[in-house]
């Protein structure tokens, strides 16, 4: 019967566990007929599974950036500010020399326009302008309804061209009527200016031509149905 010999015998020469010989482990036999086992130097593993050192390079681009933008956001509160303190001294240079500053102070809900007849028009003229304002709220609600009522009509099968005439009125009736006749003759009563009286009669007259047309609506213009 064959015995292998003891790799663990003094009397042995050869150490199995040397790096000499050939054999792998649980494989064949090499040099004598004797296992032989090898071990390999274990090597640094670096930081995320590579090996040696590894350099981590942070970015400081972000840290630029942010500066940067600090930066500017101080630089534009800064020119913000010299903007509302020159705006505050020309305000105040126009008052110190008399000239009036008009804030918008109506309809007090939202304003949006300036008129203080009782502080700024003459005692004398302040009952026809008065009555000039009341002209101007009459065809604001005038053209308001308009719209309504079209909008009605063209509900119960009315053409949308109607729609479209009833919001052009109203668009531009409103601010041309304030703009072109109601606030040169405000002017004209505080300045007493005769350009101003002058070109409120001329635009006055065609916007009493438009309420003449408007009240009648002759079937002229989508047979008078864009008129209410």
């Amino acid at each position: 019967m064959h015995h292998d010999p003891n790799p663990f015998d003094e009397g042995t020469d050869e150490n199995p566990f040397s790096n000499g010989g050939g054999g792998g482990v649980g494989g064949g036999r090499g040099g004598g007929g004797r296992s032989q086992f090898g071990f390999r130097p274990a090597e640094p593993v670096g930081f995320g599974g590579g090996r040696g050192d590894a350099t981590v390079d942070i970015p400081l681009e972000n840290m630029s950036d942010s500066k940067g933008k600090a930066k500017e956001l101080s630089q534009w509160e800064s020119d913000l500010r010299r903007r509302e303190a020159d705006i505050k001294r020309r305000e105040e240079a126009l008052r110190s020399a008399g000239v009036p500053m008009e804030d918008k102070n109506w309809p007090p809900f939202f304003p949006i326009i300036h008129h203080d007849i009782a502080n700024e028009i003459p005692a004398n003229a302040q009952k026809l302008q008065y009555l000039a304002f009341a002209s101007w709220l009459g065809i604001v609600l005038c053209l308001f309804w308009n719209f309504i009522a079209v909008i009605v009509c063209w509900i119960r099968g009315g053409d949308s061209k109607l729609f479209f005439l009833a919001t052009i009125y109203g668009m531009l009736g409103i601010p041309l009527s304030y703009l072109m006749w109601y606030r040169p003759l405000y002017r004209a009563m505080r300045t007493d200016s005769a350009f101003s009286f002058g070109w409120f009669f001329l635009c006055y007259l065609l916007h009493i031509g438009f309420c003449i047309l408007a009240a009648i609506a002759p079937p002229i213009v989508f047979r008078g149905k864009s008129l209410t």
